[in-house]
C-alpha cells in the first residue's frame, strides 16, 4: 500500500482546508452549534451541490463521484480539524454506508442520488438506552404483519436523528438473540409512529437524538436484504464508520496540537515564552508522536476499506482505539498548556475537548475496540 496521497488527493485536501478555514471558523462553528438545527443549511448546501463532498464515495451509477475511501478519509481529517457542524458523518458514513452495503438495488437507486446531492440527510438508528454497539444491544422489535413490517422500540444517541430525512433502523425478530434475527429497514424520517427528541449533550457540535418507534408500519420494500440476516451489513457499516471517525479524530488532535504550540509561543512567563520550558516542549513532542501514529493508523484503515480487504475488522478497531486515545490526550494536554484560559468560553480548546470526549464514546470507546481487536486476532 502507498501511503502518499496523489496530486489530486492533495489538491482535494488543500481546497477543503481553505474552504473550512473560511466557512467553518470559530465564529461559524459556535453560531451553528447554538442554532436549532445544529448546522448552517446554506453551508450544507454548498458541501453537496457545489463542492460535491457528499458524493465522494457514492458510485457513479447512483449519482456520485465514485472515488475511494482514501479521499473520504482525507476530507474527514480536514473536517475534524475545523469542527465542521453538518450532517455529513451521519449521512455519508452511517446512513450512506448502510445503504451501499446492505441496501437492495431499488433502495440504492431511490435514495443514494439524494444523499450524493446533499438533498437527503440520512443516519443510522442502531444504539439504544443500553449504550451497547454490539448485536446484543439491539432490542427494538420488528414483526411481520401481512405483507408489512411493524417496528417498536426506542433508539438513542442517533447522530442528527432530530433532522434526518431517512433513518436506517436496526430491529430484531421477536424471540431472537445475539447476531441472529436482526434486520435493517429504510424508514422515512416523517413516517407515522416516529417520535423524535433532541438530546442534551456535552458536545453541541454534533447533535444526537432519541427516536421512538410506536407501531411504525413499513411496506415489505423497506426491508434491506434478507429478513433476520442484517447483522453482517450493520457490522461492516459500523466498521467503516469507525475508520471515518478515526480520520476525523486525527484532524481534531492535530488542531489541538497546533493551538497548544501557537499559545506556547505567545504566552510569556518569567520573561520568556512558556514554549521554551522543557516541560512544555516535552508535552508538545509527546502530542506530536501520538498524532502522527494515529494518522498512520487512520490512513492505513482508509486504504483497507478502499481495497475491500478482509483486514477491515481488525484495522477499524485498531484505528478507532488509538485515535480515540490520541484525540483525548491532545485535547487534555492542550487544555493544560493553555492553563486557566483554556477553560474559558473565549478560547476554542474546550470545544475540541468536548468533541474529543464525545467521539471517544461514539461507535464504542477505546477499551471496547481493543477487546474486539483482541478477539479478532485470537487473544
Amino acid at each position: 500500500m502507498d501511503f502518499a496521497f496523489t496530486e489530486e488527493q492533495e489538491e482535494l485536501r488543500e481546497s477543503a482546508r481553505g474552504f473550512l478555514e473560511e466557512f467553518s471558523g470559530s465564529e461559524q462553528v459556535r453560531r451553528a452549534a447554538e442554532s436549532e438545527l445544529g448546522y448552517d443549511p446554506e453551508l450544507w448546501k454548498q458541501l453537496g451541490s457545489e463542492l460535491g463532498w457528499t458524493s465522494v464515495v457514492i458510485p457513479e451509477e447512483y449519482g456520485g463521484l465514485g472515488l475511494s475511501y482514501v479521499e473520504l478519509v482525507a476530507l474527514l481529517e480536514m473536517m475534524g480539524g475545523a469542527l465542521l457542524c453538518a450532517p455529513f458523518f451521519s449521512s455519508i458514513c452511517l446512513g450512506g454506508n448502510a445503504l451501499l452495503i446492505g441496501g437492495t438495488e431499488e433502495q440504492k437507486q431511490q435514495h443514494l442520488p439524494g444523499i450524493a446531492e446533499g438533498q437527503t440527510r440520512a443516519t443510522l438508528a442502531a444504539t439504544e438506552a443500553n449504550g451497547r454497539w454490539d448485536a446484543m444491544g439491539i432490542e427494538a422489535l420488528a414483526r411481520a404483519d401481512g405483507g408489512d413490517f411493524v417496528l417498536n422500540g426506542t433508539k438513542t444517541f442517533v447522530i442528527d436523528g432530530h433532522c434526518a430525512d431517512l433513518l436506517i433502523v436496526a430491529a430484531r425478530r421477536e424471540g431472537s438473540s445475539g447476531e441472529e434475527g436482526i434486520s435493517l429497514f429504510v424508514v422515512p424520517g416523517d413516517a407515522p409512529g416516529i417520535e423524535r427528541r433532541s438530546l442534551p449533550t456535552m458536545d453541541q457540535t454534533r447533535r444526537q437524538a432519541e427516536v421512538a418507534l410506536r407501531d411504525v408500519r413499513l411496506p415489505a420494500g423497506a426491508l434491506m436484504g434478507e429478513e433476520g440476516a442484517g447483522w453482517a451489513a450493520l457490522k461492516e457499516t459500523l466498521e467503516r464508520a469507525a475508520v471515518a471517525l478515526s480520520a476525523e479524530q486525527v484532524g481534531g488532535a492535530q488542531r489541538c496540537l497546533d493551538m497548544a504550540v501557537d499559545y506556547a509561543k505567545e504566552r510569556e512567563q518569567f520573561g520568556r515564552p512558556i514554549g521554551s520550558f522543557q516541560a512544555i516542549k516535552h508535552k508538545c513532542a509527546d502530542m506530536m508522536v501520538v498524532v502522527e501514529s494515529a494518522r498512520s493508523a487512520a490512513y492505513y484503515a482508509g486504504c483497507v476499506v478502499a481495497e475491500a480487504s478482509d483486514e477491515l475488522p481488525a484495522v477499524a478497531s485498531l484505528a478507532k482505539a488509538y485515535a480515540s486515545d490520541a484525540y483525548f490526550k491532545c485535547a487534555a494536554d492542550s487544555l493544560q498548556i493553555h492553563g486557566g484560559v483554556g477553560f474559558t468560553w473565549e478560547y476554542d480548546v474546550h470545544l475540541y475537548f468536548k468533541r474529543a470526549k464525545s467521539s471517544e464514546s461514539l461507535l464504542g470507546d477505546a477499551a471496547y475496540h481493543r477487546e474486539l481487536l483482541a478477539r479478532h486476532i485470537g487473544l
